[in-house]
């Protein structure tokens, strides 16, 4: 996956009456209501940065601020300098894209949002369980959980190739438009279906790296199992049985993927699916929306569906972003005003249907609209993926742990290695010790 740009800029500017939007209030004077900037995610999905811009250059008019916007490409950690730099400097944009465990990393320098999000829940739904984790810390949200960018990586199936060769009829486990008939999706199934599409020469393209869609993927089979590496108290759990089953079923997985699956990185499962070389991935639908572009034959046989069930249950890896203001702002006023704006149902629906369903909204309200139903081909081909049944557990590899352990892990990619090692023949007390060390030197630094 490739980012268009770098950065992006637009100015808007306008002179019409203005209104307050929040409970305490942002209230425009006659004159323009002084500067405002933004430096958000620069999407994936082309064009879907218009929507935003719209919506943005909307309020600006509105309430007479000039808005100047910084759309910022994660690729080579763009946006992450960014972020560090401005938090150095104490200095920079008033509004920032911050993902999964920023927030709670950058939480002294963060303005708190409850005032905004408390009555974004009660309009809106209440939050699923992740977004709450990474961004209220202390009963205090660090942010506004975002719509732009937020995803879920869950399994994306070939309907052809996994009838053909593992017979599974994902369209009849997963049905457009109505709740899933999937408690036959376990992970045992799963593994048999590995096995077969492996031997018909279409393995499925689960990445072994340590970037973030290997790392979620793997994350989500240890949840699957119970597999804690550290519990919510910040103790290490890396020895539980549990763990050790999570172990062994990986291993066994690891045998029907990719031979180079340990090297992959977050652009490595999309080419695979659109190439045509395997039956399954685990991603958002960018990798469809590419092959709508490239490959339509692949695409209109390409199934969003659920995560397979274990004996901890159905869990599905989700990544959200908030929208944050540092606390040097000058104009966070203004700024929880604009986010009220971006956080309507209204201005949500029209980023989702601008990202071709990609962005998911963290509220439970926002997960039904009918652009999933409706993109295509193959029609109801995404209905499944932001979980409008919530027939899974939406989840962050290295969850529970308190955070500063949890983002370790996770950036480290300790589970991916730990399969790897186990996989390529160390003993799995070996792993085990191993996984451990690396925990304790995170808990001392």
């Amino acid at each position: 996956m490739a980012s268009r740009k770098v950065t992006r800029r637009f100015v808007a500017k306008t002179a019409a009456a203005s209104t307050a939007l929040i409970a305490a209030p942002f209230v425009s004077g006659v004159h323009a209501a002084g500067k405002l900037t933004l430096g958000l995610w620069d999407h994936w999905v082309p064009d879907a940065n218009k929507a935003s811009q719209a919506l943005i250059d909307e309020w600006a008019a509105k309430e007479k601020v000039e808005v100047t916007v910084d759309y910022i490409t994660s690729q080579g950690n763009k946006l992450l300098l960014t972020i560090a730099a401005e938090s150095q400097a104490r200095s920079g944009h008033d509004i920032l894209a911050l993902s999964t465990w920023l927030p709670a990393a950058y939480q002294e320098q963060l303005v708190p949002m409850n005032d905004i999000v408390d009555p974004l829940i009660k309009q809106n739904g209440a939050v699923n369980g992740t977004v709450e984790y990474l961004g209220k810390v202390g009963g205090q949200w660090l942010g506004v959980p975002a719509t732009i960018g937020s995803q879920l990586k869950g399994p994306v199936s070939r309907i052809d190739l996994m009838k053909k060769h593992a017979g599974i009829d994902i369209q009849e486990l997963y049905p457009a438009g109505a709740p899933p008939k999937a408690d036959s999706w376990t992970l045992d199934a799963f593994l048999k279906a590995a096995e077969a599409c492996h031997k018909g020469g279409v393995p499925f393209g689960i990445g072994l790296g340590t970037t973030s869609d290997s790392v979620d993927s793997v994350g989500a089979f240890f949840l699957s199992f119970g597999a804690e590496l550290v519990n919510a108290k910040g103790e290490i759990t890396v020895k539980t049985d549990k763990v050790k089953q999570a172990m062994e079923y990986m291993k066994k997985l690891v045998a029907f993927l990719p031979p180079d699956a340990a090297s992959w990185d977050d652009a490595s499962n999309n080419k695979w699916l659109v190439s045509g070389k395997g039956a399954l991935i685990m991603n958002p639908p960018s990798a469809w929306a590419v092959a709508k572009r490239d490959a339509p034959q692949i695409a209109e046989q390409c199934w969003h569906h659920g995560f397979p069930a274990g004996p901890a249950g159905r869990f599905g890896p989700f990544l959200p972003f908030y929208w944050t203001t540092w606390k040097f702002s000058k104009n966070a006023s203004a700024a929880k005003s604009l986010l009220t704006h971006l956080s309507s149902p209204s201005a949500v629906e029209k980023m989702v249907v601008a990202s071709g369903g990609y962005d998911i909204p963290a509220f439970a309200n926002l997960t039904t609209l009918k652009v999933w139903a409706e993109e295509s081909p193959p029609k109801g081909g995404l209905y499944h993926y932001p979980n409008p049944h919530n027939h899974q557990i939406l989840s962050i590899a290295a969850a529970p742990a308190p955070h500063k352990i949890a983002q370790q892990i996770y950036t480290q990619g300790v589970q991916t290695q730990m399969v790897v090692r186990y996989a390529t023949g160390q003993p799995l007390e070996k792993v085990l010790d191993w996984a451990s060390s690396e925990i304790e030197g995170f808990m001392r630094t």
